[in-house]
Parts: C-alpha cells; sequence; structure tokens
C-alpha cells in the first residue's frame, strides 16, 4: 500500500511539472516518472531500497546518475520517498539555495 501512496505523490508531482512552464520540467518528470516504476525491478532484495550497486545494475539510469545527491543521509541505500523529495527539490531551484552567511560582528 505504501508503493501505492509514492507511486500516486510521484505521477502527481510529474502532472504539476509537465503544467509548469519550466525548461526540462517535463524531462525531469518523465525521468522521475520511469525511475520510480523501475525502483521494484531494481531492488533485486525486496528490501524496499536501493544500493548503489542494485542502481548500477537496474533499469533506473536517473537514479544511477543521480545516486549520491539522492543518498542525502550518506546511508548507501536510497528510497522512494528519497527520489521522490530529490525531484521535488530539483523541481523547486529556490528551496537548494544555501542560506546567506550570518554578518560578522567584529571589525
Amino acid at each position: 500500500m505504501r508503493h501505492t501512496h509514492l507511486l500516486a505523490a510521484v505521477c502527481a508531482l510529474a502532472v504539476a511539472a509537465s503544467a509548469h512552464a519550466q525548461i526540462g520540467a517535463g524531462y525531469l518528470a518523465t525521468q522521475a516518472d520511469v525511475a520510480v516504476k523501475n525502483f521494484d525491478i531494481a531492488d533485486k532484495n525486496h528490501d524496499g531500497v536501493l544500493t548503489k550497486e542494485e542502481a548500477a545494475k537496474g533499469p533506473v539510469p536517473f537514479i544511477r546518475a543521480h545516486f549520491d545527491e539522492i543518498d542525502k543521509a550518506k546511508r548507501g541505500t536510497v528510497s522512494k520517498q528519497d527520489v521522490v523529495d530529490y525531484i521535488r527539490a530539483m523541481q523547486n531551484p529556490a528551496s537548494r539555495k544555501p542560506a546567506p552567511a550570518a554578518a560578522s560582528s567584529t571589525p
């Protein structure tokens, strides 16, 4: 059931992305949709996460190409939710910008 919710979220994200007039949003949505659909195929041990090795050998080129960026916690694995979170961050570049450095009070 959890996989159904994640797939629905990614599909909704894909629809929202295609509605935007941003260059590349449609491509990104397509890549994300394919990655999520093929996630379970690549997950050879069916534990709900992909290792870097599973991603390298599976039909998930988007996840393979962005594995280290998707694995923000540096666990060595990525879940479908990690993929969805990464895609959302890519679609909203303002959320990826670092906060401005605080001004120093020393002269």
